[in-house]
């Protein structure tokens, strides 16, 4: 993720508008890349040439445009094929497990995805396997091994996986209507539900490429490591060699010791001292607890189990510096508020995504009588819930809101003060003229722009782009149709569903949708930083149609989801077009896996709410697993949806909710400001959104791998980084991706064969490391919890 003050460096160097000068795709070596060794731009070469012909020091600061030329590729071989019987068995194989794993880990006390680091490098060695043990002789032989696993292949097999990893949000309404309205969605219904949401971001997306991605500033830095690395992998040079086997090492090493925290001994996800040293505390509980779900804030537990680790050696030193200062303002925040009573917070347990009644105490935390509050209409008895009292948050679910929607608002400040120059940049698409000549395009007439249009294209442009104009593109309609498409079958699908969202609403959800992915998606294009912004979502739903808890679901799923498919999809066009991947396969791969994962979700999603409903529906869940995500949805929908203004207006319960939008528009004004006055004290590398956005961070899930997080990521980044560079280029990336691999395969073998994922669970004989009751860091736990 680039600094801002790299970013203004870079603009007094080179200026947003350097021009591009086309690179030929000549004198290319083996799989497209030249015959010599690349420049990395984290290797230690002093300097090298850009193209004004002027040096820049890579060890310093780099524009985009230094980033996108001199660490990826300018060279290109179109008659690589992408599309083989090798790349759509590994494509589909790895879809299917990516998308039977994020249908799990949406049931997870702790939010993890699977890492593309992993899917890279399993699918590299994967595929030089099949390579080298399928015959080639004959036709037969020669269409299921047409030659050297090359990278187009590789691109298409990750693209097509990492979109089936992405979890259709849409569970959130299939989990919440079973869990809190006894209500199962056919299966027909449920899945053009899901899909239609999916796709509905794609076709936006891909409608604003011009915008998201074409632009050089639109970087997407996290593709850059990753395409990076398909690149030192394809060029076959012998260092490459002890790294690859480094990653089987790790990958094989931590397969084998997940079996211990996640089921012989789960004390490993969380040691305490302090909790051993007291063990009937409950404050000790609520800031040292935390190898179970909302148990506690989890200081200086020490975590053994990678999976609650959750890969920190992906984050520059600065980005966890800002981690560090909003977790140390989210431990002081929550406990000051809890303690001093605010919100009557002692009413109700520490942590907790839940909705509470008033007459909760924290030995008895009673729920909100929400079934007696929402009819059968799904509409609020306004009745009822005079006699019930309006629900009440958890101190720490308040703060997650309040500061969430703070959060937005600053990231859209920090954009336009820090970024103004990108933003006119990136925004210039939408000049009265550009629109123009968008609509006098004809669907299908124009396959792609012809060699004189692509020399007269704008400076801003991505070089990488016009590599990709050597192969056909997808055209406006294409993504048209899908867009279309997936509104009719959304409207479709909102009236047979009885969601009670009317057509008008649907619409509105889709426009907040269109409008949060220009400005959100620009914003994670350029910083790599990406936000949840549901609740802002869920609140502007709740005011356009007060009452209707499930209307205001489907609201979030037409106009987050989407926003946030969108976004996911606009980051693997990026993805092909730095690989120089065709459009149109970059498009199949990614709808294809969309296809596959949004089944394999919805399959996951049936049979472990079938067997763990029980502990979804409970305030703490387990160490495996927790329905603290739909709890959330759930609780959000009632409130935000069903009572917008006894809950959040002026006058009402918790009007700061709302109101800290507006706190967050100023909240990076004075470090701006000061930066301004004094440039020097290197007030640029203070991320205010970054900071707001980990103040709430350790609101639910097991907390205990926090302070691991950041000791492992200084070490990585702090020193290794700095001090072995070489070693960090070499092994870094790959360490971590064996890391996440053997993690998540020995979870995914472990969750049906013996944590309940399709069938009754089986638990380990009980001893000192799986104790029989309470918490598995030996922390106090009340009776009530």
């Amino acid at each position: 993720m680039a600094t801002n003050t790299q970013q203004q460096q870079n603009r007094q160097q080179h200026g947003a508008d350097d021009e591009v000068t086309p690179v030929a795709t000549a004198n290319a070596g083996k799989d497209g890349f030249p015959d010599e060794k690349k420049t990395d731009l984290m290797t230690n070469v002093e300097a090298a040439e850009v193209s004004d012909g002027s040096t820049h020091d890579l060890t310093k600061p780099a524009t985009a445009f230094d980033v996108i030329t001199h660490s990826i590729h300018l060279k290109d071989d179109p008659s690589l094929p992408a599309i083989t019987v090798r790349s759509m068995f590994l494509g589909l194989g790895l879809s299917v497990f990516g998308g039977t794993m994020s249908g799990i880990y949406y049931f997870k006390p702790q939010s993890i995805s699977i890492s593309a680091s992993f899917l890279a490098i399993i699918s590299y060695l994967m595929g030089k396997g099949m390579a080298l043990v399928i015959p080639r002789k004959g036709r037969i032989g020669h269409l299921l091994n047409p030659g050297p696993f090359n990278i187009k292949e590789h691109l298409a097999i990750v693209i097509m996986a990492s979109s089936a990893t992405v979890t259709a949000l849409g569970l959130e309404i299939i989990t919440t209507e079973r869990l809190y309205y006894d209500k199962r969605t056919s299966e027909a219904l449920a899945f053009f539900m899901l899909l239609s949401s999916q796709f509905l971001g794609y076709g936006m997306a891909g409608l604003m490429r011009r915008i998201l991605v074409y632009p050089s500033v639109m970087l997407w830095p996290s593709n850059i490591p990753i395409n990076s690395m398909l690149e030192s992998l394809h060029l076959d040079l012998p260092e490459n060699r002890k790294p690859l086997r480094v990653f089987v090492y790790v990958f094989c090493a931590v397969f084998v010791w997940e079996i211990f925290p996640q089921w012989i001994c789960p004390l490993l996800a969380g040691v305490s001292i302090f909790c051993l040293a007291n063990r009937t505390s409950p404050v000790f509980t609520n800031i040292f607890g935390g190898s179970s779900g909302n148990e506690g804030l989890g200081l200086f537990s020490l975590c053994f189990d990678w999976n609650y680790i959750t890969s920190p050696l992906y984050y520059p030193v600065s980005s966890l510096i800002s981690q560090g200062i909003g977790i140390c303002g989210c431990i002081a925040l929550f406990t000051g508020v809890y303690y001093s009573n605010i919100w009557n917070a002692q009413n109700y347990p520490f942590l907790s995504q839940l909705i509470f009644s008033n007459t909760s105490t924290v030995e008895n935390a009673e729920q909100w009588n929400q079934s007696a509050a929402v009819g059968p209409d799904g509409r609020i008895d306004m009745a009822a819930v005079e006699t019930l009292g309006l629900p009440s948050f958890a101190a720490s679910n308040v703060l997650n809101v309040l500061l969430t929607n703070m959060c937005i608002a600053a990231a859209i400040a920090h954009l336009f003060m820090w970024n103004p120059t990108e933003l006119k940049t990136a925004f210039q698409f939408l000049k009265p003229s550009e629109i123009w000549a968008g609509v006098r395009r004809l669907p299908g007439r124009v396959r792609h722009p012809s060699r004189t249009r692509i020399e007269e294209m704008k400076p801003h442009y991505d070089p990488h782009f016009r590599l990709t104009q050597n192969y056909k593109e997808c055209p406006d309609w294409w993504y048209g149709i899908l867009f279309v498409g997936s509104v009719v079958v959304g409207l479709v699908v909102i009236y047979q569903s009885d969601s009670t969202l009317p057509w008008w609403g649907f619409l509105i959800a889709c426009l907040v949708g269109y409008l949060l992915l220009v400005v959100l998606g620009s914003m994670e294009a350029m910083s790599g930083v990406a936000f949840t912004i549901q609740s802002i979502v869920q609140m502007i739903g709740g005011y356009i149609q007060p009452g209707h808890p499930v209307a205001n679901m489907y609201f979030s799923l037409y106009g987050y989801n989407a926003l946030r498919q969108g976004i996911s999809f606009a980051s693997g066009l990026k993805f092909g077009q730095y690989g120089h991947l065709a459009p149109r396969v970059t498009f199949a791969m990614q709808v294809l896996g969309t296809l596959v994962g949004t089944v394999l979700n919805y399959a996951m999603a049936n049979t472990i709410i079938d067997n763990q409903a029980d502990i979804l529906k409970s305030v703490y869940g387990s160490n495996i697993w927790s329905g603290q995500a739909a709890q959330q949805f759930n609780a959000q929908a009632v409130t935000f949806g069903g009572l917008p203004h006894e809950m959040f207006s002026i006058g009402g319960k918790y009007p700061w909710v709302p109101l800290a939008t507006l706190l967050g528009f100023v909240a990076p004004l004075p470090f701006w400001l000061a930066h301004r006055r004094w440039p020097h004290l290197g007030l640029s590398y203070v991320n205010t959104p970054v900071i707001l956005f980990y103040m709430c961070y350790l609101n639910l899930g097991i907390n205990s791998g926090i302070m691991m997080f950041f000791l492992l990521g200084f070490v990585s980044q702090g020193y290794i980084r700095r001090k072995f560079p070489n070693t960090f280029v070499r092994y870094n990336y790959l360490v971590s991706a064996g890391l996440d691999g053997g993690t998540a395969v020995m979870i995914f073998i472990l969750s049906f064969a013996v944590l309940g994922a399709a069938k009754a669970p089986i638990a380990f004989p009980n001893y000192w490391g799986n104790p029989a009751s309470g918490f598995f860091d030996y922390c106090y736990k009340s009776q009530a919890a």
